[in-house]
């Protein structure tokens, strides 16, 4: 028990800005190497983008706003990519590697609004995200594989009903609730670091009415316990009580 408690305390590191310990088992040099072979492997899988302009725009506005946060994550290896895809999307991987599909352009509209995007996608990294997120599966597999053993000698139905719950309460209870705190602390960083890349912060708002406007053309999310992002109304009301955090840093041009 004693080594179990001391792993979960060697394993906890404190967020930038947000001040929050998070547990995470995962090397930053390991999730480096992750993200670099990741990232290498989409890169093979989808399409680049040959527009030379917009994809300048991206590495330029990329590289303004990780230099914000280098402070937070000196080690990263930072890479903005525009990849040729329909989808209005952006993703991080840890360690730095940051993809841009196409699709969103059209509702970040400026360079004030992409900045929005990228800042909350540096947010991600430089919280270590992703590695957080393979410490909670290895832990939730760790979990099952306990339950596995104690129903060793119950029989076939019984186990199945009992994984099942599990699964269920895994996902709802946990993964999903997580997974959504993570974006509004990426949402939070994110205002931080385009202020300090000097961008306005409240054009991050602006941003995400538009997103808002669009997910509601398109149909809707699902509902909010089933998503892995918050409702759109509750990040943007949250980022609006963000703001005057954010906007110190932009008035008195911190970097």
């Amino acid at each position: 028990m004693l080594g179990m408690v001391g792993l979960v305390v060697a394993s906890c590191y404190t967020i930038p800005q947000t001040g929050r310990s998070a547990f995470n088992i995962i090397g930053i040099g390991q999730e480096i190497g992750l993200g670099l072979r990741a990232f290498e492997e989409i890169k093979k899988k989808e399409k680049i983008s040959t527009n030379a302009v917009e994809t300048a725009t991206v590495q330029r506005v990329g590289a303004r706003v990780a230099a914000a946060a280098d402070k937070d994550i000196p080690k990263a290896k930072w890479e903005f990519v525009l990849f040729e895809n329909e989808q209005p999307n952006a993703f991080a991987l840890p360690g730095g590697k940051v993809g841009v599909y196409t699709g969103i352009l059209e509702i970040t509209k400026d360079d004030n609004g992409l900045a929005a995007v990228l800042a909350h996608e540096v947010g991600h990294v430089a919280a270590r995200h992703g590695g957080e997120r393979i410490s909670q599966q290895m832990a939730l597999a760790g979990l099952a594989t306990g339950l596995a053993i104690g129903l060793s000698q119950e029989d076939r139905r019984t186990q199945q009903w009992a994984f099942l719950g599990f699964g269920i309460a895994a996902t709802v209870g946990a993964v999903l609730p997580h997974s959504r705190y993570q974006e509004s602390e990426a949402d939070r960083l994110g205002l931080i670091y385009m202020a300090k890349a000097d961008y306005p912060p409240k054009e991050a708002i602006a941003f995400w009415q538009r997103f808002r406007d669009y997910n509601q053309k398109k149909g809707g999310k699902p509902p909010p316990f089933l998503s892995t992002h918050p409702a759109d109304e509750k990040r943007i009301a949250d980022l609006q009580k963000l703001l005057p955090e954010a906007e110190v840093y932009y008035k008195n041009g911190q970097k």
